[in-house]
């Protein structure tokens, strides 16, 4: 097996976003990709093993993409197959580390919230490669040390995770691992200067999934990648961006998508609305729509013309609506509002921030209102 590209994660996500990009890449022009993907199951999860198992059996999956795009209905289902190999960590760890030794070109991981977890149990003795190790961060600590022993390339690293800078983030995660480990300077060295560390933002909706594996998948996907000298990309596909300039995709994502989410779970949670309300029912609802519309138009907008970029914003907030008005994404606004003070901070309090940095005379009463209500 000769797989170039290396997957931490067998979630829905993944399946609708990386490995769908690759598998439309190959499909157009074999050279447009890298090569074929592992996937590497992490954890414990009966699902996850379920998928593994029927990865292994079947060799594809189907991805189901379901929505609306540019005033059309989109309803189309692609057949992937660029997982050609699934193995679990804790069973096929040795097996994991020739693979990483050889023949892996790309890393990507998406771990979830708990995938940068650290733990005392893994200690340096794990450098022999016999134990696999509990965390995502010392498992990588482990792979890439027998790579440099084995005097391998250097090797992209691509996190998705949700974390901001998740590349270096996850880079200074391993370092510090491997520091713990007092393994000598060239390695740590190998790391920090050979290895190539991607920030990246991944942003598409993965509704539901396909049972025993597959998704069903909004139209809209992003995977905005910064540009780093040496990198290597597990494909070529148009939602694939490579930008100098992440903070302006993580902005417009926390300002206008996440921002809007939020303002509607805020007035979800002060009109008691039912538990089953989604965001196109609220999208339906003037009673929501306007207040949101308004928040978008006269709070947020004018931010983004000062920063020069309004006409990029206002694109960017047509596709937001195309995604809220999605008919086929059961999104429950009793889901958006899980942990909803914390949002408000970190999606209403940045752009009330920039508003005030660039001197603007606007109001922003619904943000700040929404920050002083409980």
């Amino acid at each position: 097996m000769n797989n170039p590209i290396l997957q931490f994660g067998t979630s829905r996500f993944l399946q609708a976003h990386v490995d769908f990009f690759v598998t439309v890449a190959a499909r157009r022009d074999p050279a447009k990709a890298l090569g074929k993907i592992t996937v590497v199951q992490t954890t414990s999860s009966a699902d996850s093993r379920a998928r593994v198992e029927a990865l292994r059996s079947a060799g594809r999956y189907p991805v189901r993409i379901r929505g609306r795009r540019r005033d059309e209905t989109v309803d189309t289902t692609f057949e992937c197959d660029s997982i050609t190999e699934a193995l679990h960590a804790s069973e096929d760890w040795r097996l994991l580390i020739e693979r990483v030794k050889r023949d892996v070109k790309v890393i990507v991981s998406n771990t979830a919230d708990a995938g940068y977890a650290l733990f005392d149990e893994d200690s340096a003795d794990l450098l022999d490669g016999q134990r696999t190790p509990r965390g995502f961060a010392a498992k990588l600590a482990v792979l890439l040390y027998a790579r440099y022993l084995a005097g391998a390339a250097p090797i992209t690293l691509l996190p998705c995770e949700l974390v901001s800078r998740n590349g270096d983030t996850l880079r200074d995660l391993v370092i510090g691992v491997a520091r713990g480990w007092n393994v000598d300077d060239a390695f740590i060295a190998y790391l920090a200067k050979d290895c190539v560390w991607v920030n990246s933002l991944v942003d598409r909706i993965v509704s539901e999934p396909i049972q025993p594996v597959g998704a069903i998948a909004e139209p809209y996907a992003l995977w905005a990648i910064e540009r780093q000298d040496g990198m290597a990309l597990p494909c070529e596909h148009e939602d694939i961006v490579v930008t100098d300039d992440l903070a302006h995709f993580e902005r417009l994502k926390l300002l206008l998508l996440n921002l809007g989410h939020t303002m509607l779970a805020q007035i979800w949670r002060t009109r008691d609305g039912s538990p089953d309300m989604t965001v196109l029912d609220a999208m339906r609802d003037p009673v929501y729509r306007e207040p949101l519309e308004a928040t978008w138009r006269d709070e947020v907008l004018p931010v983004f013309a000062a920063l020069g970029k309004r006409d990029i914003a206002a694109d960017y907030l047509a596709s937001v609506r195309d995604r809220f008005e999605n008919p086929f994404l059961v999104h429950r606004l009793a889901d958006i509002a899980r942990n909803h003070d914390e949002k408000k901070v970190r999606r209403f309090q940045p752009v009330i921030d920039l508003a005030r940095e660039l001197k603007l005379d606007i109001e922003q009463a619904r943000l700040r209102n929404a920050l002083e209500t409980a």
